[in-house]
């Protein structure tokens, strides 16, 4: 069963100090799911992951802070469901006109939607099964400074700052590896993919993409991210993969 968590404490307006209410309608979370954090990064790496990146400028830490969160913020499930046999013919296109995206998912998959305090929206992409893989969409706030992704940089060291944040490999003992596979910029939107996985526990994959648009009265930053587990790969990363990069901005 997926949950909603509260957030650990971080500055406003990037925390969330009460659970996250779901919005029920047809193909939504039922009235008990909730998200809750993957155990990839534990709740006490975001006061790590804090302090790390002050030494940033405040845009791009503000941006890395939201991203943080937006990848912790992943819905967990557990019920019966048949896996689709053809890629193609097994999507539907997801439309939001209030929030202005679209996004392919699988058409078995469930959706769950809400908000918190600091995010403008949370919806969430999961199969029936049992199973870690899924894909969220986190809608956040910014400043009207905040026009487009090259206010942060390029994406190359964009993606570096993130990933580098994240890793706590170095310690000792030694925490959550973070390593970056890849990043690129098209679309209009910033991709990035990288591995998180905790000592002992299993290999998350974790591709974000991200975007910045208007809604006519404030700028807002659009975090999809998507994982799935090296053991389930076989199985979830065309579908994950897929989803992230039909994302588009409306």
């Amino acid at each position: 069963m997926a949950t909603f968590a509260t957030l650990p404490a971080l500055p406003s307006p990037l925390h969330s100090s009460s659970p996250v209410p779901v919005n029920r309608s047809k193909g939504s979370l039922p009235s008990r799911s909730r998200l809750i954090f993957p155990a990839a990064v534990k709740c006490d790496a975001a006061e790590e992951f804090r302090s790390d990146i002050g030494r940033f400028p405040s845009k791009r830490r503000e941006l890395l802070l939201q991203i943080f969160l937006a990848s912790l913020s992943l819905p967990f499930v557990a019920t019966n469901a048949s896996a689709e046999t053809d890629l193609q013919e097994s999507f539907r296109i997801y439309e939001d006109e209030m929030n202005k995206f679209r996004i392919s998912i699988p058409k078995e998959w469930l959706v769950g939607a809400g908000d918190a305090n600091g995010i403008k929206s949370v919806t969430g992409f999961y199969p029936e099964e049992s199973s870690d893989s899924n894909v969220s969409i986190v809608i956040t706030g910014l400043g009207p400074d905040f026009t487009r992704l090259e206010s942060f940089g390029n994406v190359d060291a964009f993606a570096e700052t993130l990933v580098s944040g994240l890793d706590r490999s170095w310690k000792r003992p030694p925490g959550v590896t973070a390593k970056l596979i890849s990043s690129k910029s098209t679309n209009g939107l910033y991709y990035v993919e990288y591995t998180l996985q905790n000592p002992g526990e299993r290999c998350r994959h974790i591709l974000t993409a991200l975007g910045v648009a208007s809604n006519g009265w404030y700028n807002r930053l659009y975090t999809v991210t998507g994982q799935y587990m090296e053991d389930e790969a076989e199985k979830y990363q065309p579908q994950v993969v897929k989803m992230v990069s039909s994302f588009r901005l409306i």
